[in-house]
């Protein structure tokens, strides 16, 4: 599955540089296409996260009445979803539906050669830099890390995971520092599409939070 993926991505890629003739500008307008063809789960996902957030005052009411009480808290806070038709799992499944899409890109972004074969000419220079190496100025692996920590920072819900917005953008800086530019890139360019997309999706209330209920 995730091969046929790739090949479609690498295909469209192809097509993309070959009406571009910047690499770098063919991986952000690939990158933007796949936003807008998975823009109904990502919307799904965030709407959810949304409904999450709305919900947190009432949450921490219910966990201090119950904090010396497991059953009764879990009892009350699975009312409290039901009764505002909130599901806590509603946004894993388009993220689950997104990882093929995400691991077959990254195999794309991996094997630069194959444009060799089917473009004559080609440039994989953008911005005087060589996409299909690590960038040896370490710009879009910081870009990565910064946009990764905007990302998370824009869309957290649960205060409890404050350590996150410091360990994954200090992993995504670590291992992008190997990766090809033209990855970071794709990266960075995912993240601010997601950190707009979040922006456009709280622009109205979530169905299903606070406002619905009994």
């Amino acid at each position: 599955m995730i091969q046929a993926i790739t090949d479609v991505l690498h295909i469209v890629l192809k097509n993309l540089y070959q009406f571009s003739g910047n690499y770098g500008l063919a991986i952000i307008l690939l990158t933007i296409l796949i936003r807008i063809l998975t823009w109904p789960l990502i919307s799904k996902q965030l709407a959810s996260a949304k409904a999450m957030q709305d919900l947190q005052p009432e949450l921490r009411k219910i966990q201090d009445k119950h904090k010396n009480n497991k059953e009764k808290l879990q009892q009350e806070t699975m009312e409290l979803w039901k009764r505002n038709k909130v599901n806590p799992l509603a946004g894993c499944l388009p993220l689950i539906i997104q990882m093929p899409i995400l691991f077959a890109m990254f195999r794309v972004l991996e094997q630069p050669q194959r444009l060799y074969e089917t473009i004559a000419g080609f440039s994989p220079y953008f911005l005087m830099m060589d996409m299909t190496k690590a960038d040896p100025y370490y710009i879009l692996p910081v870009l990565s890390a910064a946009t990764t920590y905007w990302q998370q920072k824009t869309i957290m819900t649960d205060k409890s995971q404050q350590a996150m917005l410091i360990i994954m953008p200090l992993m995504i800086l670590v291992f992008s520092i190997n990766f090809q530019a033209g990855l970071n890139l794709y990266w960075v360019v995912g993240n601010i599409l997601s950190v707009g997309h979040h922006y456009v999706i709280n622009r109205a209330p979530a169905k299903g939070a606070t406002g619905e209920k009994r």
